[in-house]
């Protein structure tokens, strides 16, 4: 979904559509509540690192999770990640095959990060968990689900885009929060702010109840692949949270772009839309342009047409989180392993 853009508007004046949406808040909050208190299914018997978020549309959750698992198995864990697998139509537990399984399957993200560790999709958390443990998993970690109650959670860390917050602080469909701030963050551990030190400082500015959290800072930076950006003439194509950030971030590469479209997150790209992206792009000399989540879903012959943006997670500083680590039992996370300086005093800067 395209989020709206009273959502963005600061929490002390959100504005008319949020006050006048409030009482179907009040109703998506009751039913949040009612599914948690229902209380975890299951502890899988091996630590659960929960990766979320409290409001809808992209944060950089992906790429924190890939972050974590590469560390994970850089010290010799199996660590294995499960997700509902938004968007696919297999219910599961499956694990993701990139050679036999397509978005429409599993979902994009996970169709992703099958190239850095294996997934585990399935509608029931739990019984995804149960699958990888025993296939071999170590530590589990769990895209998404801060608000699922399958699986009981030892580690939760909560990302946000610095740069959008928690945007006016209401809970859907008056605003982008999936829950109410303080509920969600009592049930978290730790707060990523993704994005420049001056958004994060903002950030942190702007939402002082983060103030009490363990916080990390974080931000995305393209991958090198060699491939000279500059001068590019490109026509960009993003279907994710917030694709205006992955427009920004080639125009920080020297992109010249001539056309960025934006499309829902998750959007499944038929065949008169790749039409369409295909003669514009033509017609305006340009070359086509996407992110990594985009490429999984489209079709490989067409895949072959489009230059794709890898971007990586960049954690300023690992240490409380490498100590975290540590605490549930997992070797390789000792005090002073991390190899990183002490980050500033408030965790944002």
């Amino acid at each position: 979904m395209q989020a709206p853009g009273f959502w963005a508007r600061p929490p002390e004046a959100p504005g008319l559509a949020a006050r006048l949406l409030a009482p179907l808040s009040w109703i998506w909050t009751a039913v949040t509540r009612r599914r948690l208190a229902r209380g975890p299914a299951l502890h899988p018997g091996v630590p659960v690192i929960c990766i979320g978020n409290l409001t809808v549309g992209g944060t950089g959750k992906t790429p924190m999770v890939i972050a974590l698992v590469e560390r994970l198995l850089a010290r010799g864990h199996a660590a294995a990640v499960i997700s509902r697998g938004h968007g696919g139509r297999l219910a599961g537990p499956v694990r993701v095959d990139p050679l036999r399984h397509e978005a429409a399957d599993v979902g994009d993200e996970p169709l992703l990060l099958a190239a850095f560790a294996p997934v585990w999709v399935g509608r029931d958390r739990a019984a995804a968990a149960r699958a990888a443990v025993a296939a071999g998993a170590d530590v589990l970690v769990m895209d998404d689900g801060l608000q699922n109650p399958d699986l009981a959670k030892d580690l939760s860390l909560v990302v946000v885009d610095a740069g959008f917050g928690f945007g006016n602080g209401r809970v859907i469909p008056a605003g982008p929060l999936r829950e109410p701030l303080a509920e969600g963050l009592a049930r978290s551990d730790m707060v990523l702010a993704i994005g420049a030190a001056g958004d994060r400082r903002r950030f942190a500015r702007a939402w002082p109840a983060v103030e009490t959290m363990t916080a990390l800072a974080g931000a995305l930076v393209p991958l090198p692949t060699g491939m000279d950006w500059r001068g590019l003439r490109a026509l960009a194509f993003a279907g994710i949270g917030r694709p205006e950030k992955f427009f920004a971030t080639l125009r920080g590469l020297g992109v010249e772009i001539v056309a960025a479209r934006s499309f829902a997150d998750h959007a499944a790209y038929d065949a008169r839309v790749l039409a369409r992206l295909r003669s514009e792009a033509a017609a305006a000399g340009a070359q086509m342009v996407t992110t990594e989540k985009d490429a999984v879903r489209l079709p490989p012959a067409f895949r072959r047409e489009v230059l794709v943006l890898p971007v990586r997670l960049e954690i300023e500083d690992w240490t409380a989180l490498d100590a975290a680590l540590a605490a549930l039992g997992l070797a390789g996370f000792a005090a002073g392993e991390s190899g990183q300086a002490s980050a500033a005093d408030d965790g944002f800067d």
